[in-house]
């Protein structure tokens, strides 16, 4: 009598552990997913944003196509482009033909006055600023995510259960460098 109530013990203890688990990783599934809306969010409005505003550098200037011309095509990579591993290095694409673009709008001076493009310029910034914050919150949710997977006892339980880990949000090497404005 007592090693059944044992073991229905241990068949009950067993079975909330496995729950437990369960939920813990569609909880954190689900914030991955979050997390990944939330760039996707940031970057559909700056692929937006980046139109305007090479519209309005454009009426300034004339010498710089070629600059413009990176914009829009790293803008079509980036809108194109899909998980997470792409993605990053489509965007760290645009993110320096934009700043490329911003470095060359410098160079005239009516432009720097113009308010579109002040305002434009100051949008940009925030943007990059809630861009930076989902990557890091994107990152930190799928670093719980994939530690709770390789955790004892839930590493049992993840792969047999269809969970695999996500991929962080990483810019390539080559994008780390600052971009060169000098033309």
């Amino acid at each position: 009598m007592l090693v059944v109530v044992i073991l229905a013990v241990l068949v009950v203890a067993v079975a909330v552990v496995g729950v437990v688990a369960f939920n813990r990783l569609i909880r954190f599934r689900n914030l991955v997913a979050d997390g990944w809306a939330g760039i996707d969010v940031q970057l559909t409005r700056r692929a937006d944003l980046v139109p305007n505003l090479v519209e309005v550098v454009k009426g300034y200037q004339v010498h710089e196509e070629q600059t413009l011309e990176h914009v829009i095509e790293a803008r079509s990579r980036a809108q194109h482009a899909s998980g997470p591993e792409a993605l990053g290095k489509a965007d760290e694409q645009l993110q320096r033909s934009v700043g490329s673009l911003l470095a060359v709008a410098e160079a005239y001076p009516d432009l720097k006055a113009n308010t579109n493009f002040l305002d434009l310029q100051h949008e940009l910034a925030t943007l990059e600023e809630d861009l930076a914050f989902a990557r890091q919150y994107y990152n930190a949710v799928v670093r719980k995510y994939n530690t709770l997977q390789q955790t004892f006892p839930v590493v049992l339980l993840a792969r047999p259960m269809g969970f695999r880990t996500s991929e962080y949000f990483q810019a390539d090497a080559d994008s780390r460098d600052a971009p060169d404005v000098a033309a």
